[in-house]
C-alpha cells in the first residue's frame, strides 16, 4: 500500500534521537529537553498541530536517552541506576501533566451550534403567544319593527317579552335588541336601562346582568362593562363577579 511504513521505519528517526541524547553530556541533553517542553507549553498557538505532536515525541523518546547519560556520567553503579529510575519517574510525571496540559481544550464540551445566541433569547416570547382582541360593536334593533336574525327566526316582542317560535324568550326587556354575530345570543337592555340581559339560545339560558352594558362580541360570545371608559370583559369574567341568573 502506497504511503505505508513499517514500524521500525516509523520509529527509526526517535532511536535515532535516544541514540544522540544518551550520547551527549546529561548536562546538555536534559536542558534541550526542558527548553523543549517549556517552548511547547507556551507557544502551543502559535505552532502547528504537526509540530505540537512532533516535539512531545521528542520528550518521551530523548528522556530515556538524557537519563541513559545521567548514570553514565554518574559511574554507571547500582547508585547511578537508581537515580536514573526517579528521574525517569519524575520526568515521566512532567509529561503527564505536560500531555494533561496541552489536552485541555479537547476535554471541554463543545459549544452546541444550534443553540440561540443570547440576543435571540432575550427577544423570544416567554409564555403563551397573546391574543387579539377585536370586538365587533353590537347592532341595536328596535323591537317594534321585524328583527333582523341571523337564524332566521326572530323573536316577537310583546310588553318587554321577546319570545321564539320555540317557546324560549325572556322577560323585563326594553325596546331595543342586539344579535350575537352568529345568532346565538340575544342582548337586550334592561327596563329603565339598568343592566343588561343575555339569552343563550343554545342552551336556553337567561343571564341577567345589573350595572353591564354590551360593548361588542368576539368569537360570537357577549363582552360587557359597567362604563364606557372601563375595559371590556367576557361573559365568563362577569359571571364570576356579580351575575345573576
Amino acid at each position: 500500500m502506497a504511503g505505508w511504513r513499517p514500524p521500525v521505519a516509523a520509529v527509526a528517526p526517535w532511536l535515532a534521537w535516544m541514540a544522540v541524547l544518551a550520547a551527549l553530556p546529561w548536562w546538555l541533553g536534559l536542558p534541550l529537553l526542558l527548553a523543549l517542553a517549556a517552548g511547547v507549553a507556551l507557544l502551543q498557538y502559535r505552532l502547528e498541530d504537526g509540530h505540537v505532536a512532533m516535539v512531545r515525541q521528542a520528550l518521551r523518546w530523548g528522556l530515556p536517552g538524557s537519563l541513559f547519560a545521567l548514570q553514565r556520567a554518574l559511574g554507571g553503579d547500582a547508585y547511578a541506576w537508581g537515580a536514573a529510575l526517579l528521574g525517569a519517574l519524575a520526568g515521566y510525571t512532567l509529561l503527564a501533566g505536560l500531555d494533561a496540559w496541552l489536552d485541555r481544550d479537547r476535554r471541554r464540551p463543545p459549544i452546541p451550534t444550534t443553540s440561540a445566541e443570547w440576543p435571540e433569547l432575550a427577544m423570544a416570547p416567554i409564555g403563551p403567544p397573546a391574543e387579539i382582541i377585536e370586538l365587533q360593536p353590537p347592532h341595536w334593533q328596535p323591537a317594534a319593527q321585524m328583527l333582523a336574525d341571523p337564524r332566521g327566526q326572530p323573536p316577537r316582542y310583546r310588553d318587554g317579552s321577546y319570545a321564539f317560535a320555540d317557546g324560549s324568550g325572556m322577560d323585563g326587556a326594553g325596546p331595543d335588541a342586539a344579535f350575537s354575530p352568529a345568532g346565538r345570543w340575544l342582548a337586550a337592555r334592561m327596563r329603565n336601562d339598568r343592566g343588561l340581559l343575555l339569552w343563550d339560545r343554545d342552551r336556553r339560558r337567561l343571564h341577567r346582568l345589573r350595572g353591564w352594558r354590551l360593548c361588542g362580541w368576539h368569537d360570537d360570545q357577549p363582552w360587557l362593562n359597567r362604563r364606557e371608559d372601563d375595559m371590556p370583559l367576557a361573559l365568563k369574567a362577569v359571571l364570576g363577579q356579580d351575575a345573576e341568573d
